[in-house]
């Protein structure tokens, strides 16, 4: 009998919690938001798509600069 007012206590707190999200602070934000069109999604994709790849570039740059440059800096200053 016990597990039984726990589970429907349970169940009433997740009810509760589900009314409030309309109208929470979150609640204009949820209530505007829709389904991306096919072109609208394409373009998001190719968008992050191009951030990943630069941000990969970037970063493979850096590590080159990182594993070559000491030892130019090196024969270059004679240490």
């Amino acid at each position: 009998m016990d597990i039984l007012k726990s589970t429907w206590n349970l169940q009433r707190k997740v009810e509760e919690r589900t009314k409030r999200i309309g109208r929470g602070k979150y609640g204009r934000v949820l209530k505007m938001a829709r389904k991306p069109d096919q072109e609208e999604f394409n373009k998001v994709i190719q968008i992050t798509g191009i951030g990943i790849i630069l941000i990969g570039a970037l970063g493979f740059v850096i590590y080159l600069i990182w594993v070559f440059l000491p030892p130019i800096l090196q024969d270059l200053l004679g240490i």
